[in-house]
């Protein structure tokens, strides 16, 4: 965390404006549009994407108003998907704090998360650049895709790598690819050095999400949602699909025929997540994550030497080492 907040500091003039800017972008005369707009901006987390834009800009440039403005963008459509899967996935907490629909229910939520995502466009349109637009149009379908596939998954049950990878990689690591694209290309970076900064930012996605699922099989977890929550939703990930591709077909059998099943009990529920510990689950996972690292590391490493350069290396190891 000590990695994380030194960068949060080093950053603290850009992300600030960055911040005004989405604060100035959703305010609005309704007094009940605002407060919950106030209430939600005050638990913001990490914001390790908009720290992601401004790097990229940093290693090609200055951070510029249109930079300012595509991050904020790309953080409001970020935060309006959030919204709305919580009202999908009925989720009751996020940050340790009461969802939107948790506490005003969904259909405000869902209006609240349009409002987001209009206000992400206009954003965009500040900047003047079609680049930005087409960026949050594609990022958009990715986003709502990456959500239908997991449910799909859900449903019909799959249980393969391959699969989660591909759903993992449209519902979190398109925002990751997008926001190093963003601050890269405004900021004029060479178009030669665009595809393997994107690609960098696609595994630093990939291991964020695998890091998350992996906070879900273990007891109390210090984030802001229950341990077992992907389970109880029905969402297989990999340290679990692991386990059911490599444990014997005779202790396999039921854990999937629990899975099949759906509306799982508690005690059901810590049976699936000891499972996928006792058969290397969380251990395949965190070595998958190594893996990634290693590639992207491998792939940064031509970059001339920078801050930004070593900020993203130590995004990246924070993201594998975290415990929340």
């Amino acid at each position: 965390m000590k990695q994380l907040t030194q960068l949060q500091d080093a950053l603290g003039p850009e992300l600030a404006e960055m911040n005004r800017i989405i604060a100035r972008s959703l305010h609005t005369p309704n007094r009940l549009m605002n407060d919950i707009v106030s209430r939600y901006l005050q638990t913001k987390g990490k914001q390790i994407r908009p720290i992601l834009v401004l790097l990229a800009a940093k290693m090609f440039g200055n951070v510029s108003e249109d930079v300012l403005y595509a991050g904020a963008a790309l953080e409001m459509l970020h935060n309006a998907s959030l919204i709305h899967d919580d009202v999908v996935d009925e989720t009751l907490l996020r940050r340790g704090v009461d969802t939107i629909n948790a506490r005003l229910g969904n259909h405000i939520a869902v209006l609240v998360g349009d409002f987001f995502v209009s206000n992400a466009l206009a954003a965009g349109i500040h900047t003047g650049r079609i680049n930005v637009i087409s960026a949050l149009s594609d990022l958009g379908k990715e986003l709502s895709l990456g959500e239908i596939y997991q449910l799909d998954n859900a449903r019909s049950h799959e249980f393969d790598e391959q699969s989660y990878i591909a759903m993992i990689r449209r519902k979190t690591a398109s925002l990751f690819m997008h926001c190093v694209r963003m601050g890269a290309e405004v900021a004029g970076a060479p178009e030669e050095l665009i595809p393997p900064l994107v690609r960098f930012a696609e595994l630093l996605g990939l291991a964020f999400q695998i890091k998350d699922d992996i906070f879900d099989y273990f007891p109390n977890p210090q984030i802001g949602k229950p341990t077992g929550n992907d389970l109880r939703e029905g969402k297989v990930t990999l340290p679990l699909i692991h386990a059911l591709a490599v444990a014997p077909e005779h202790i396999a059998l039921p854990m999937r025929e629990l899975l099949l099943r759906g509306e799982l009990s508690d005690d059901e529920i810590a049976s699936l997540q000891k499972f996928a510990r006792d058969f290397g689950g969380i251990e395949y996972a965190e070595n998958y994550m190594v893996r990634l690292r290693d590639e992207a590391f491998s792939l940064i490493a031509p970059f001339p030497d920078s801050t930004s350069k070593d900020a993203l290396i130590s995004i990246f190891s924070y993201i594998i080492s975290r415990d929340r």
